[in-house]
């Protein structure tokens, strides 16, 4: 293929990919508030990051296009910060559920979310289910913290907080690696109150505070420790276990559809 972009094909090429067995990656995101001193976009520029590097390396290995990202997701629990553009639960699922459906009208058979924003998991992980029991087709969804989380924890990503955490400092040098000029480092202060509770549950588990479901005025620690080179770092790991990922999820369905 020309590019790993599905926007950057015909109608007809992106048919013809879909109806030979090709699948694509539905990256998701958000565009909500990330404390006084990182961009609003900071999520999306980690999950465009992450999603681009890693399909780009995946299709060397299997045949898979990267659909355009969806920079609005499910952010209730910011819009009190201001900053913040949100869908509320219901409507993103119904969102991501049409993504999908157009996506199997268009002839694809394999389709991958990526997600990048904690508030998306539950409703895009309904939707692939959802997607499977109503078409004849193969769908997968992770959020590329879950993936990774192995991997980060080799290279001791922790220790510059809670991993992704929320403008924290992981996803602040993350934006150093990506946006340095966007980060107001001015704003980044020494000490930040914790919450230990945010992260009291194994991988997976919730617990919820009503006014502080991201941390302490809208961030969970204090981002002095993050620099672009750990951000740096911390992207290529995650686009290493991602991509890795993909290949054998991909492979997997492939053949899964020889013992059909």
């Amino acid at each position: 293929m020309k590019s790993i972009w599905m926007h950057d094909h015909t109608r007809e090429e992106v048919g013809e990919f879909a109806r030979s067995g090709g699948a694509v990656v539905v990256a998701l995101a958000a565009t909500e508030q990330h404390g006084p001193h990182l961009p609003v976009y900071t999520d999306s520029f980690i999950m465009g990051d992450v999603a681009e590097r890693s399909v780009r390396r995946a299709a060397d290995d299997v045949p898979v296009l990267l659909a355009p990202l969806l920079p609005i997701g499910c952010s209730e629990h910011h819009l009190s910060f201001g900053g913040t553009i949100s869908l509320s639960p219901m409507t993103y699922f119904q969102v991501v559920r049409d993504i999908g459906e157009s996506l199997v009208k268009a002839g694809f058979g394999k389709i991958v979310f990526l997600n990048g924003h904690g508030g998306n998991e539950p409703m895009m992980q309904q939707v692939a289910n959802d997607l499977a029991v109503r078409h004849p087709i193969w769908t997968a969804a992770a959020s590329y913290w879950s993936l990774a989380r192995e991997s980060l924890a080799a290279i001791r990503a922790s220790e510059v907080g809670p991993v992704p955490g929320h403008a924290g400092g992981f996803e602040t040098a993350a934006v150093m690696a990506l946006r340095p000029e966007l980060v107001r480092e001015d704003r980044i202060g020494d000490s930040h109150p914790e919450r230990d509770w945010i992260f009291a549950g194994p991988p997976g588990a919730f617990v919820g505070r009503h006014g502080e479901l991201t941390g302490c005025d809208g961030y969970t620690d204090a981002p002095k420790l993050a620099t672009a080179g750990k951000g740096r770092l911390y992207l290529e790991t995650i686009a290493d276990s991602v991509s890795g990922w993909l290949v054998r999820t991909i492979r997997a369905m492939e053949r899964g559809e020889e013992t059909l």
